[in-house]
């Protein structure tokens, strides 16, 4: 299938491909909605086999972002930005991030960039210095830093309306978790966990990463090629997307999945598979929204306490999913998107999307030139 059939088929309004031969930076950014708003989303550092699978992914990623900032209650579309970045341990140049920052500048504020995988605050103030349409700045410069503590909150406020749910209680303490991947977000995740009582197993590809939690919280250890399968009570994808395809599904042995990874289902008849089989799938993008959460704090002057007040409500959020799913007859996946794809259809901004030098829907009218007040 071509892009442009891709596109067609998903919604998306925008492709940009970025190729500068002297610096060797290669990114794709695409944006597939700003009906709401300015579309927002990470950029994302990987090592992509090809082009095609690098598009492929931006794609995806900007339209499960346009579904998370729905389902958020923001005012804001999906965008997302890859990098073909083929070693995780080099840092980006100046000209490299300078670069990025052109290519997003020049989109007039249609795309806000953020941190994803790969990606560091350091990474946001470079390409800060070249454009104001960036979010997850270091705080000095305006901005709220690495978002990754409030995405790791808002998990488990997600993984108590599914405790809820599944056992008429969202306490968590005595319950196993397995957490697949101990980066920040998975190590925020086991902090609250711990505090809160459970049982924690951590999994991750980097040994580095898993023996500073175990030092760190004293964590049980899962080997990477078992923690989809670990039998727990929870588990928690906090790495990669797709855990959940047609190799796993039939494999898993726990009661709910809830984590921070973006596209844990690898298709959406993954979500009708768990259902069958009894699993209470509790949607990615409705419980990974802490960092959006957090960084749209950014548009109006950052307050932290605003922003934990407003991931907490994802717990809210996610009991209205499973609540609409009984109501639908839908599995909570499909619930979710239905609910996410309603509003955008429902409230879209103006003309129906969102152009430079349209007013900024949380601006009160005022034209946006900028993302942090003052810049």
């Amino acid at each position: 299938m071509q892009i442009s059939e891709v596109m067609a088929a998903h919604g998306h309004e925008q492709v940009v491909f970025v190729a500068d031969p002297d610096t060797g930076i290669r990114a794709v950014i695409a944006i597939h909605s700003t009906a709401l708003g300015p579309s927002l989303g990470g950029i994302r550092f990987w090592h992509y086999p090809d082009d095609g699978a690098a598009i492929a992914d931006a794609l995806r990623l900007a339209e499960a972002m346009s579904l998370k900032a729905a389902a958020a209650g923001l005012r804001q579309g999906g965008g997302k930005a890859v990098v073909q970045w083929t070693d995780p341990t080099r840092p980006r140049t100046p000209e490299q991030l300078a670069v990025l920052g052109h290519a997003i500048d020049e989109l007039g504020g249609r795309y806000l960039a953020a941190e994803d995988v790969g990606a560091t605050t350091a990474d946001m103030d470079g390409i800060a210095a070249v454009t104001p349409w960036v979010t997850g700045v270091s705080e000095s410069l305006g901005g709220s830093g690495d978002p990754s503590p409030t995405t790791a909150f808002g998990v488990w406020a997600g993984m108590r309306a599914a405790a809820q749910e599944r056992w008429g209680s969202t306490t968590l303490a005595d319950r196993h978790v397995v957490i697949q991947g101990a980066g920040k977000v998975g190590s925020g995740l086991a902090r609250s966990l711990l505090a809160d009582g459970a049982r924690v197993s951590v999994s991750d590809v980097d040994p580095a990463r898993v023996s500073a939690l175990v030092a760190e919280l004293g964590v049980a250890v899962v080997a990477p090629e078992d923690a989809v399968i670990a039998e727990c009570d929870i588990l928690a994808p906090c790495a990669l997307g797709e855990v959940v395809n047609p190799s796993t599904v039939g494999s898993l042995r726990c009661e709910i999945i809830c984590g921070g990874a973006n596209n844990q289902l690898a298709s959406d008849d993954m979500d009708d598979a768990l259902a069958a089989r009894g699993i209470l799938y509790a949607p990615d993008f409705v419980v990974n929204a802490g960092g959006i959460l957090n960084i749209a704090e950014e548009f109006v002057g950052y307050s932290h306490d605003r922003a934990l007040a407003a991931t907490a409500r994802i717990e809210d959020t996610t009991a209205r999913v499973f609540a609409l799913g009984r109501e639908w007859s839908l599995p909570p996946g499909r619930a979710a998107e239905r609910m996410a794809r309603e509003r955008i259809e429902r409230e879209p901004f103006g003309r129906g999307r969102w152009e430079p030098g349209d007013p900024a829907p949380w601006t009160d009218g005022r034209p946006m030139t900028g993302v942090r007040p003052g810049s």
